[in-house]
């Protein structure tokens, strides 16, 4: 039989997951090579597999990306990027934002949020892009082969992380800037082990590659940052 899955402790290819008999009886497949259940989480309840995910347990990780067929990562990539401009937005509107729920409505309507919207889609794909051209290196260094989709779709399906920052904004408090780099730290952390999943590789890597993904996306701000002071710089001088 062809494998399809992974075994979710030794990574192990696995033709099946479990098997079913006769009489209902249903039995789960054992790997031939750490003679372990293959994936035990097909008999979890989603909401204790999504909390081994919050705790980067790399078993979990297996299980989402090997062994189940989630598509959403495109919706979610999209879900996440609002939740990121949204963050932005608000602090460019901090002084206007009151505590009527319409407001995030009728906010959502201004141009700015669409702008922070597209920006934070920029930096997304420089940071893809930077991990993805720092596996690559890895690729033609060792020989090793890096399937490009199946990362990309580690690295959205990773971020999810992003969705805390809704209620970070919408709870602000005194602490709320630290929250804000606690869910960075974790976005990344969650990156990495996607990325050490999906390669199998060792932590080394995969954090390699996540900091040059990183350090391209805040060079890419940065000079975003620079080019727009500079043009509200020049633009005064333009009308006189």
């Amino acid at each position: 039989m062809t494998a399809r899955f992974r075994c979710i402790e030794c990574n192990e290819e696995a033709a099946e997951l479990h098997r079913d008999y006769s009489n209902g009886i249903v039995k789960i497949t054992i790997c031939k090579s750490c003679a372990k259940p293959v994936d035990m989480y097909i008999e979890y309840d989603p909401v204790i597999i999504l909390i081994d995910a919050i705790l980067c347990k790399i078993q979990a990780f297996r299980h989402i990306l090997f062994n189940t067929q989630i598509n959403i990562h495109w919706k979610l990539c999209i879900f996440c990027l609002m939740c990121e401009a949204y963050l932005r937005w608000s602090r460019l509107q901090s002084s206007e934002v009151t505590g009527d729920p319409a407001d995030i409505i009728r906010y959502t309507k201004e141009w700015d949020f669409y702008g922070m919207f597209a920006l934070a889609a920029l930096e997304l794909g420089v940071y893809c892009a930077g991990v993805l051209s720092a596996l690559w290196f890895f690729q033609k260094l060792h020989g090793v082969s890096v399937n490009t989709s199946d990362v990309l779709k580690a690295l959205l399906l990773s971020c999810y992380g992003k969705v805390l920052l809704i209620p970070a904004v919408i709870w602000e408090h005194d602490y709320s800037p630290l929250c804000f780099t606690l869910i960075r730290v974790f976005v990344l952390t969650s990156n990495a082990q996607a990325v050490r999943v999906i390669l199998n590789c060792r932590r080394r890597l995969s954090v390699f590659a996540v900091c040059v993904g990183l350090l391209s996306e805040t060079a890419v701000s940065q000079g975003l940052h620079k080019l727009q002071m500079s043009f509200h710089t020049l633009l005064p001088e333009l009308h006189m």
